[in-house]
């Protein structure tokens, strides 16, 4: 069977995460402020729920949907080299992931991995960081490099495409997908300021394919001129897109709601509009 190339370089972004000095997260912050908010809106009791997440001391151990408490285990994203951490049990009927999906290697196998974790009718929801994350420091390094080394280097990590995300769900084996994105824009004094936040954030360039050669400091200014130049605001503060994909999924499970069989229709379309 073949392995999926290694894009990431986990241990690495293990490292990272232990070395950061235990501040705020604006993007954890974020995400589980949207979580606590889409779990609020389920009418379902979840006996037996974990969540992953890159620091497990900052993920919420208890919770609330609209009609019971949940209590969570709670597992370390990067835990070793492996893309899944060691999950002791299974039948659970909540699985939860948050930012955590952007830095896998093989996204399907995890994915089922998580699936064979999950009870019938077990709900899996995932955050993860979307494509258009970052994208503008992105572009900005990508000039900075063809000026200063008369190339590109991979500099800011490729991630998930909301357009992908159903696909994902269901070639893991669950039921009624649904995958939507959250957008913001936080705005920064300098890129250097984003730059320093995200070093700070353990964020770090994570993949196996990065740059050996440390980035220069023309490079940072070249990178800083570049980002000031496209994406700043009058004010003279820059931009910085941060993309959310929220993916969900079910178990299937015979009481779940199935789509209608072809040719199953008591009325024909044509009439009812005729009708209107």
């Amino acid at each position: 069977m073949t392995q999926p190339p290694r894009i990431f370089d986990t241990g690495l972004i293990a490292r990272h995460l232990a070395r950061r000095p235990d501040t705020g997260d604006f993007a954890t912050d974020l995400v589980l402020a949207d979580f606590e908010d889409r779990l609020g809106a389920l009418i379902r009791d979840f006996p037996k729920a974990l969540i992953i997440g890159p620091d497990a001391a900052k993920l919420p151990q208890t919770a609330r949907t609209a009609s019971a408490e949940i209590r969570f285990e709670r597992y370390a994203a990067f835990d070793g080299d492996d893309d899944m951490p060691p999950i002791v049990g299974e039948d659970f009927n909540l699985i939860v992931s948050l930012l955590h999906l952007q830095a896998i290697n093989d996204v399907p196998g995890y994915l089922a991995r998580l699936r064979a974790k999950l009870a019938p009718d077990g709900l899996l929801m995932i955050a993860a960081l979307g494509g258009e994350t970052l994208t503008e420091l992105r572009e900005a390094f990508l000039s900075a490099d063809a000026l200063v080394f008369g190339g590109a280097s991979a500099r800011v990590a490729p991630m998930i495409q909301v357009r992908d995300a159903g696909a994902l769900l269901q070639r893991a084996g669950l039921a009624l997908p649904v995958a939507d994105v959250e957008t913001h824009i936080v705005r920064y004094s300098s890129p250097f300021a984003l730059m320093s936040e995200l070093k700070a954030l353990g964020a770090s360039n994570p993949l196996v394919d990065r740059p050996r050669r440390l980035a220069s400091p023309a490079l940072l200014a070249a990178a800083a001129n570049a980002y000031a130049t496209q994406d700043s605001d009058p004010d003279g503060r820059i931009r910085a897109t941060l993309e959310i994909v929220w993916l969900m999924g079910w178990v299937p499970h015979e009481s779940q709601q199935k789509p209608l069989k072809p040719g199953s229709a008591k009325a024909r379309l044509g009439d009812v509009l005729g009708k209107a």
